[in-house]
């Protein structure tokens, strides 16, 4: 049932009225020293997910982003992590380590400039494979969510 309720406020939440943004883009570098672009990932959904360490509902979701992630990278969709805290990328890295965290993080910070506005954390974006912002939940997501608002989508 919580599964379940969850996953259709989640669906609510994301069918934000007016969300049709016409192709954002942003450019970060990763952990690794990898520039990433939301335009690099055109053909692809896009879950652009804004977190942080210290955040409880943001470590609630992270298995449920690698979940989806792990699924989708291959074909249809991926998944980018923006760090919303000052914090050392040495201690990001060992972070992302012992969290299993398999999609790219990409260090930012609170002043930064974002994809939309980022209110509260966790904060998730969708950005559809023609480059179009269509989604946006303040609060923990869901892989089974983020699909099914895909799948609705297309």
């Amino acid at each position: 049932m919580y599964c379940v309720l969850r996953t259709g406020l989640m669906l609510s939440l994301l069918a934000w009225a007016g969300m049709a943004a016409a192709n954002p883009d942003f450019a970060l570098v990763d952990l690794d020293g990898r520039e990433h672009r939301l335009s690099d990932y055109r053909g692809k959904w896009v879950v652009v997910n804004y977190w942080a360490t210290w955040c409880p509902p943001c470590l609630e979701e992270i298995p449920e982003l690698v979940a989806f992630h792990d699924k989708h990278k291959d074909s249809d969709a991926v998944v980018l992590g923006v760090s919303m805290e000052k914090v050392a990328v040495e201690k990001l890295r060992r972070f992302v380590d012992e969290n299993f965290v398999s999609y790219p993080v990409l260090p930012g910070s609170p002043n930064m400039d974002t994809v939309g506005p980022v209110r509260g954390l966790p904060t998730t974006y969708l950005v559809a494979p023609d480059g179009r912002l269509v989604a946006r939940q303040v609060g923990g997501v869901t892989a089974a969510g983020i699909e099914t608002f895909m799948n609705n989508s297309k």
